[in-house]
């Protein structure tokens, strides 16, 4: 089969014939009918400082956004069968420490990442435990299924309590206006948030569309200054503040706005990644505003997919979703997809299974 493969320790990838895999007892063999590109693939084919520490055996096929049909069962599966439609939970996990049996398999202490530390999706056919294919909903097309991964990153973000009386009637802040912060903004009006509020630098000017496509009340500027950008956001909010904040961005001065702008007793829900350490006055922030602060990895299994197939069955949230795809090309022109990326003329890239 093809798949694009990393195999030196330096940037780029190459497509090459590799051998097909053949599904084993209690795994899945998936056919890929679409795959999108996440920012995580972007790093590992730039081959940056956090690839270079994060990604431990090469050669590699990466990317893990997928939707595909499984196409053989091994032994043991009941689950799936042939001719489903599915896409791919990406937390692997062992099913027996402490966290797996204690209801948090997505924090997992011997964790592994699909197509980070396993062979991934970029490529004719995958190869899946059986509970990582996950069921697509009916009227979910393949380009929308392979967005249900990053989906679930922000549905957890958004009610990392499983509870949408966490943001319903409440106002939210969202900073950082990449494809995940894009979605929490869509699932934000969609579970009845009363007015939702996106930060994002001007430049960007299809990001900023797009929240307000995705149903933002307002579109702020995130370079106008942590004072200007907090003093903004308590005006529209009566002076009271955000009841919920969510850090996508990745940006420390993000970090910092969150805190300054959350209303006392507010939630802060984490998940940008940041490059360097991040000095916070915790007393100021957390301790005297009594604030709640989540650290948001992945997706609870499987109560966040649960969520997200509640959202999927309104079509008008699905062509949401949907519109985030701002480019769709063959999986041969990967490396024009990772430019779109970088650049940041696209929002989100989807792959086309042609070789």
């Amino acid at each position: 089969m093809h798949a694009v493969v990393k195999r030196y320790r330096q940037p780029g990838a190459r497509i090459e014939d590799v051998e097909r895999p053949v599904a084993g007892k209690g795994e899945v063999l998936v056919e890929t009918l679409m795959s999108s590109i996440c920012g995580t693939d972007v790093h590992i084919w730039d081959w940056n400082h956090w690839a270079q520490k994060r990604v431990k055996s090469l050669p590699i096929i990466f990317g893990h956004e997928l939707c595909g049909r499984v196409v053989d069962v091994g032994e043991g599966v009941k689950s799936v069968k042939e001719g489903n439609i599915v896409s791919a939970e990406t937390h692997i996990v062992d099913g027996t420490c402490y966290q797996c049996r204690t209801d948090r398999m997505h924090i997992c202490k011997n964790l592994k990442i699909l197509g980070v530390d396993t062979d991934g999706v970029f490529a004719e056919y995958v190869l899946l435990p059986e509970r990582n294919a996950r069921k697509v909903p009916a009227g979910v097309k393949p380009h929308l299924g392979s967005l249900l991964e990053p989906l679930g990153n922000a549905t957890f973000t958004v009610m990392p309590n499983d509870c949408v009386s966490d943001v319903k009637g409440k106002n939210v802040v969202v900073t950082g206006g990449g494809p995940i912060g894009l979605m929490a903004v869509a699932i934000l009006k969609a579970v009845g948030a009363r007015q939702v509020i996106m930060s994002e630098l001007a430049s960007e000017k299809v990001r900023s569309a797009l929240g307000y496509k995705m149903g933002a009340d307002m579109v702020l500027d995130a370079g106008m200054g942590t004072e200007a950008l907090v003093e903004t956001v308590k005006d529209a909010t009566d002076g009271n503040g955000a009841d919920v904040c969510l850090e996508m961005s990745g940006a420390a001065v993000a970090l910092k706005q969150c805190f300054d702008m959350l209303t006392p007793g507010g939630r802060i829900s984490i998940l940008g990644l940041y490059n360097d350490t991040v000095t916070l006055d915790v007393n100021n922030a957390i301790t005297f505003k009594s604030a709640t602060v989540f650290g948001i990895t992945g997706r609870r299994m499987f109560q966040t997919w649960d969520q997200m197939y509640l959202l999927l069955k309104k079509p008008a949230f699905r062509e949401k979703i949907a519109s985030i795809i701002s480019h769709s090309i063959p999986i041969r022109d990967i490396e024009e997809g990772m430019r779109l990326i970088r650049t940041k003329e696209a929002a989100k890239v989807s792959l086309r299974p042609e070789w």
